[in-house]
């Protein structure tokens, strides 16, 4: 008798993200689609890894991470935020932000329950959901500049809402949430008793002078909030897999007890160079924040020329643009399952060599609202980046 199989991953396929940073090999396209940062690790966090292997340090740590990494957390914490953590009860270390965020819905959340989720989304999220067994409620942000719209929100709220996924700065749109923003999601959570799930990962990459504010500051959050973010984006070490998840004591202990069976415990040399990592120097961060605005000022100039319309991103690494201006030939690549960004993105690999995301990847709901659009990745090399928009200039928008 042949046997089923589990149905829960029916809803959902393959990220296409990463779909798309195949395609990219395939083709030989430079990749601008997965965020794969190439500004260099710090010398001296690449030095603690290495020094860290070779002095033995390979075995597994305690579940919830080294004391002395939650302490370097910790302390972190209390420079930037003024905000006292407990390391020893309220810090989980993961296996990268992406494990942290499923660890945090499996440990919140009943079947049954609902999630709130901005739309445009990181692709992750929803899958996640649909895992746990709960229902995703969508919002939309709101025209160009991706603002939220306080009613849509508050409709978005009722008794079954148990969690909100906030994550700003924002992949793909690159949007800051405002402090008026965060006080109307808080007062929301405050009225409604929903947790907040805060991912940060992009906390340090900032432009134009834009603040990041952690939502967990917000009065009334500071024990409704789980703050997650990592060591991959802002020290350029994604592979390395090493996240956290902050969070009150309670709400810590059912995390910690989900990851330690998913996980056991995030890689044991890469937490010693984080120590490193989170002691480097202020000078470090403004370094980033040029390089990264040298980079998506030739990305901008390049959209600009071709004639893609776009909104500026206020943080992160990616630009979110509607190629619907173009002129190109969209029956070339066109496929019956396929959306118009889908065979965008499969042409402007394979003719002009550039690998996006398509848009519609990062809409579930509002799936249309993505199909004129696609996502660039700017955290490449200037010489990468330059021939990248050389490659752009091909495109030309309809007269």
């Amino acid at each position: 008798m042949k046997k089923s199989f589990g149905s829960r991953t029916d809803l959902f396929y393959e990220s296409v993200i990463r779909e798309m940073t195949r395609l990219g090999e395939k083709t030989g396209a430079i990749n601008l689609s997965q965020g794969l940062p190439e500004i260099g690790t710090p010398p001296s966090v690449i030095q603690a890894a290495s020094a860290a292997i070779l002095d033995g340090e390979n075995q597994y740590t305690f579940p919830f991470g080294s004391p002395e990494f939650r302490n370097a957390i910790a302390q972190n914490y209390l420079l930037r935020w003024n905000s006292m953590v407990n390391p020893e009860t309220e810090i989980t270390v993961t296996c990268g932000v992406s494990e942290a965020v499923m660890s945090a819905i499996l440990a919140l959340t009943e079947p049954g329950d609902e999630v709130i989720i901005f739309e445009p989304c990181y692709e992750n999220y929803v899958p996640d959901c649909w895992m746990a067994g709960v229902k995703p409620v969508f919002v939309q942000l709101e025209g160009g500049t991706y603002t939220l719209d306080p009613q849509k929100i508050i409709s978005a709220f009722n008794s079954k809402t148990r969690l909100l996924i906030l994550n700003s700065p924002h992949n793909p749109t690159g949007k800051v949430f405002t402090e008026q923003e965060l006080f109307i999601i808080g007062e929301l959570c405050n009225q409604f008793g929903v947790i907040a799930l805060a991912d940060e990962i992009y906390e340090h990459i900032l432009f134009d002078g834009i603040r990041h504010i952690s939502i967990a500051t917000i009065p009334g959050m500071e024990d409704k909030t789980v703050t997650i973010s990592g060591l991959g984006k802002t020290y350029a070490v994604t592979g390395w897999r090493v996240g956290w998840a902050v969070a009150d004591k309670e709400i810590s202990r059912r995390i910690r007890k989900v990851h330690d069976f998913l996980t056991v415990c995030a890689p044991a040399p890469f937490q010693k160079a984080g120590i490193v990592a989170l002691n480097l120097p202020t000078v470090y961060y403004d370094n980033m924040r040029f390089e990264y605005t040298q980079r998506k000022n030739i990305l901008l100039n390049a959209l600009d020329a071709c004639g893609m319309s776009y909104f500026s991103p206020q943080g992160a690494y990616y630009v979110l643009a509607d190629f619907s201006r173009i002129e190109w030939d969209d029956q070339k690549y066109w496929k019956r399952d396929w959306t118009m960004d889908r065979s965008f993105a499969e042409y402007i690999a394979r003719d002009i060599g550039v690998a996006v995301v398509p848009g519609s990847s990062f809409y579930f709901d509002g799936k249309k609202m993505g199909e004129n659009k696609i996502r660039f990745n700017f955290a490449k090399t200037i010489p990468t980046m330059n021939a990248a928009a050389e490659r752009l200039l091909k495109l030309s928008a309809k007269s």
